[in-house]
């Protein structure tokens, strides 16, 4: 399995958008905090929430080929349920069911990450450490803020045992954590 270095090289590789390379670095801290508290693999989680999105500007156009593409350059590198973690995130396109907690994780993390960058740049201020957990809540709830983020995608953390607002929570300090 390669390395959080080897992996980053491989971001830097394939990801020219600054916003592209945040929104890994946010969801590889989501999910290692996600897999502290599920006690699982924090660094193999951590993995799969910074490559989840590889092969992004290379499938603009083509929706259906995202996480098949990033399953093809990671194959050997990272292991099986990674690959399937990655490919469950586009599950309307790639057909791989979400079914296991990395990859609900995964999926909650990507979407959780978006919305809250979201509201971020809804701000005057437009940083995230300016942030409070009511204001995701009211966000969350607004169906006509940030639509493009599948609010259910969101509550897979139910599937995992995590309450809405506690996983809220943990994603916007996750994201925190990140320096600027």
């Amino acid at each position: 399995m390669i390395d959080r270095q080897q992996a980053f090289v491989l971001i830097k590789k394939y990801l020219k958008d600054e916003d592209n390379i945040k929104i890994a670095l946010a969801v590889e801290k989501i999910m290692m905090k996600m897999a502290e508290v599920l006690e699982k693999d924090e660094e193999l989680w951590g993995l799969t929430g910074l490559l989840h999105n590889l092969d992004y500007e290379y499938c603009q156009g083509s929706p259906e080929n995202r996480g098949i593409l990033t399953a093809q350059l990671l194959d050997g590198l990272i292991p099986e349920k990674t690959i399937n973690a990655i490919k469950a995130n586009n599950y309307m396109h790639t057909d791989y069911i979400p079914t296991t907690s990395l990859d609900k994780s995964l999926i909650a993390a990507v979407t959780g990450a978006g919305l809250i960058i979201s509201v971020s740049r809804s701000t005057p201020s437009k940083k995230i450490s300016d942030l409070d957990l009511a204001l995701i809540v009211v966000k969350f709830h607004d169906s006509n803020f940030a639509s493009k983020y599948n609010r259910n995608r969101i509550c897979l953390c139910e599937d995992l045992g995590m309450q809405l607002e506690f996983f809220l929570d943990l994603c916007l300090n996750s994201i925190k954590e990140i320096p600027d």
